[in-house]
């Protein structure tokens, strides 16, 4: 079976009109934008996810197919896409992961008319009719992470770096607290526009600030960018760092790291051993050439299962220090 069996563009699915005998789903992830070098790993997972399903009977009689909607674009150019597809009642469910604000704008569009599966982590809050949450709310992500680090006897001191969208908004807002609980200080709070990290600017307001410790919510290659920029300043043996957005594809473009204080919050890593069996089947099913596989794309895996009623297995978050170009859970 090859990719192209389960894949339908949309401007073919818009043509063919609603599919009978097929569950179509509209796999929202970013081929583009400042979570772009996700997107491959996650659409290789999804189309490894609808082969296995197809391979044992479908969803009930009715094969997967995905028709592949580029969630990293703008949110208003996302959402009209979709809601030709919607409209035209050509697709059965939605699944994927983007950021907050596309997010926002997609369940406007999706609700009391299909599901929409959320993969990864979220701002919490409330979601309207249909919206389904696979992934962690702030304080679900940082509360077991966050104080395991800020009960060490330092860093005391710390900064908490963004983008300037809803996710980060939120991690702030709940990390703040659990900080202060702890009985550390937050002494400085940045939030930048996608594609606006001035690696120079933000990295002399760490240091007038005296801070021992960043969370960064930046994601995508803006969280790559700043990695790439605070290694090349010397800052990596200096201060710790912490995301809630980094998996092995952030890893990579930041050129990996080797300063062991670099640490990720995420329910799963590719390089944990005996995480499970995916990393092996996706392998190989795509080579060794494939792209990396991260937490990102394992959410969509198991959000395409979910929609064919497989059920979704419930991982904890736990902490992993950067190590070269992996990342190793610390236990």
């Amino acid at each position: 079976m090859t990719a192209d069996s389960v894949l339908v563009d949309p401007l073919a699915a818009l043509l063919r009109g609603p599919a009978v005998h097929a569950l179509r789903v509209c796999l929202a992830v970013p081929m583009s934008g400042a979570l772009g070098l996700t997107g491959s790993s996650a659409l290789a997972c999804a189309v490894l996810a609808a082969e296995e399903i197809n391979a044992a009977g479908g969803r009930r009689g009715r094969r997967l197919e995905l028709v592949l909607l580029d969630a990293g674009r703008a949110p208003e150019i996302v959402a009209g896409e979709l809601l030709r597809l919607v409209d035209a009642r050509v697709v059965d469910a939605v699944c994927g992961y983007h950021t907050s604000d596309v997010h926002r704008r997609l369940e406007l569009v999706t609700a009391g008319r299909l599901p929409y599966i959320f993969t990864p982590p979220h701002e919490g809050g409330t979601r309207r009719e249909g919206v389904v949450l696979l992934g962690e709310s702030p304080r679900e992500q940082l509360m077991p992470v966050m104080a395991q680090l800020a009960s060490r006897p330092s860093p005391r001191r710390w900064a908490l770096v963004g983008n300037d969208y809803i996710w980060p908004w939120a991690v702030h807002a709940a990390a703040g607290p659990m900080l202060r609980a702890a009985g550390a200080e937050v002494v400085l709070h940045e939030l930048v526009p996608f594609g606006g990290v001035d690696g120079e600017r933000l990295i002399g307001h760490l240091l007038r600030a005296r801070a021992q410790a960043v969370l960064l919510s930046l994601v995508g290659r803006d969280l790559a960018t700043f990695n790439r920029m605070f290694r090349h300043a010397g800052l990596d043996g200096r201060m710790l760092r912490v995301s809630g957005a980094l998996e092995e594809n952030g890893l990579l473009e930041a050129g990996g790291d080797d300063s062991g204080e670099l640490y990720a919050a995420m329910r799963w890593f590719a390089s944990e051993p005996g995480s499970d069996e995916l990393a092996v089947r996706y392998t190989e099913r795509w080579g060794p050439t494939a792209p990396s596989l991260g937490a990102y794309a394992q959410g969509c895996y198991w959000g395409i299962r979910f929609l064919a009623g497989l059920g979704v297995p419930r991982v904890r978050v736990r902490l992993a220090r950067a190590d070269g170009l992996a990342l190793t859970v610390v236990r």
